[in-house]
């Protein structure tokens, strides 16, 4: 039969692609999901709305049943279901966290548990949950070392603050470990690795959910406010999308309610919060492709680096930026340079004539079309420095991945952030050219 050449015809394919490359793949079948269902079926959970799919661009995530509706609750998971420190105090854990001095942090407690049932395996009343877990995450901590060095400044010392920290916790927990053995036939340094801790650390800091906070003897000041919900963590993320979630104290559930419609057999989508793509992959090991909350970060040795080094007044302007919180969060985005780093550059710029107007920039004044255009100069002159490091990354990006294979997932991942910077920066560099042109 001929394939129809009409412009009807034309739109019935494209409608086709379209549906194809957006539906998931239904995983429902799989064992590990099978054992899920019923393990939920027994803490009086029943899912009517979604089921497991494997979908192109996000993996593993949840399709919808039905079309949905604005404002419909699409899941509601009983507290049966939650993983939380109350779960952990009922356990074998509970006498221990008890009675160890100082008290252990909520946190502490929940990746406890998790190593503690992953160790488990079959005897864990838990592994329908952990069977579906991530092996492996893709948090900084995670990343080797040479990869972590390609990441923007910005975020590379925050990746370092952030193994730094996993570190200290792992270092400052093994004495609580060691009195755990008498739970154990084995030795508790082998169950409570670093590597086995690091696992439990990032799934409940990518995976958890908002709970109200409580406040306990037996655990430390820190906020007690996380809880792990499995089926429902399947949801990934969308910046585009807008929820309502929340632990119901009425039906003692946690309810996700949608604030936009979804079509049938679509992905359903939940909303992380407004955070860039830096901050994406630091919390949770991903990036988010035309997020409209990613951009490019401009630190201090940057914003100063196309400045005269022979203005006396320099380091008053930078004190000036200092105090009134001008000299962080500077930032290029989809719509250009920030007005927070247009503000900077522009009292950076002020002639010594001018200084004493530093104040009118702050509240958003124009002092002269020379101040105007020179900030606009600067600023298109540090976008152009930004493009040439992007262009200079990638291409090392490529190379490594042809010569490290065992990091290419790892690469990927810095090549996509870098690659959706550039993107930025291109056009940031568009827009500041239109804003050139009535000085030139």
């Amino acid at each position: 039969m001929k394939m129809g050449r009409g412009r009807t015809s034309r739109i019935r394919r494209r409608k086709l692609f379209r549906s194809s490359v957006s539906r998931g793949v239904n995983e429902s079948y799989k064992p590990e999901f099978i054992e899920l269902k019923k393990w939920l079926k027994d803490r009086k959970f029943e899912d009517t709305n979604l089921i497991p799919a494997c979908f192109p661009g996000t993996g593993r995530g949840l399709m919808s049943k039905t079309s949905l509706q604005e404002g419909q609750v699409i899941i509601s998971l009983p507290e049966s279901c939650l993983l939380t420190t109350d779960t952990v105090i009922r356990s074998y854990l509970g006498a221990y966290i008890a009675k160890w001095r100082p008290p252990p942090s909520p946190l502490l407690a929940l990746c406890t548990f998790l190593v503690s049932e992953k160790h488990a395996g079959d005897q864990s009343v838990w592994k329908p949950y952990l069977e579906i877990l991530p092996k492996a995450y893709t948090c900084p901590v995670c990343l080797e070392p040479e990869v972590v060095n390609l990441f923007p400044k910005p975020l590379r010392a925050k990746a370092e603050e952030q193994r730094a920290r996993v570190r200290e916790f792992f270092s400052s927990s093994r004495g609580f470990f060691s009195s755990l053995q008498p739970l154990f036939s084995e030795a508790v340094g082998s169950i409570f690795s670093y590597r086995a801790l690091l696992w439990a650390w990032c799934t409940v800091n990518t995976r958890a959910v908002y709970v109200k906070p409580r406040r306990r003897r037996c655990f430390s000041a820190e906020p007690d406010s996380c809880a792990l919900a499995p089926y429902l963590d399947l949801l990934n993320h969308s910046p585009r999308v807008q929820v309502e979630a929340a632990f119901n104290e009425e039906t003692r559930c946690y309810e996700i309610r949608t604030a936009s419609s979804c079509r049938k057999h679509e992905e359903v989508f939940i909303c992380y919060g407004p955070h860039d793509n830096q901050r994406l992959l630091l919390e949770y090991g991903f990036v988010s492709i035309r997020n409209p909350h990613a951009c490019v970060y401009v630190s201090e040795d940057i914003l100063v680096k196309y400045l005269p080094s022979t203005d006396k007044q320099m380091n008053k302007k930078i004190s000036i930026l200092k105090d009134h919180d001008f000299i962080e969060n500077l930032t290029f985005g989809w719509d250009g340079p920030s007005w927070k780093l247009l503000t900077a550059l522009k009292l950076l710029c002020l002639e010594a004539e001018e200084f004493t107007c530093w104040k009118k920039i702050l509240l958003g004044e124009i002092i002269s079309d020379t101040n105007e255009k020179r900030s606009l100069d600067i600023a298109q002159k540090i976008c152009h420095y930004f493009i040439e490091e992007t262009n200079a990354v990638l291409q090392k990006v490529s190379h490594m991945k042809d010569e490290e294979v065992a990091s290419v997932n790892q690469l990927t991942l810095v090549e996509t952030l870098w690659t959706e910077e550039l993107k930025i920066l291109q056009a940031s560099a568009l827009i500041l050219n239109s804003l050139q042109t009535p000085f030139r």
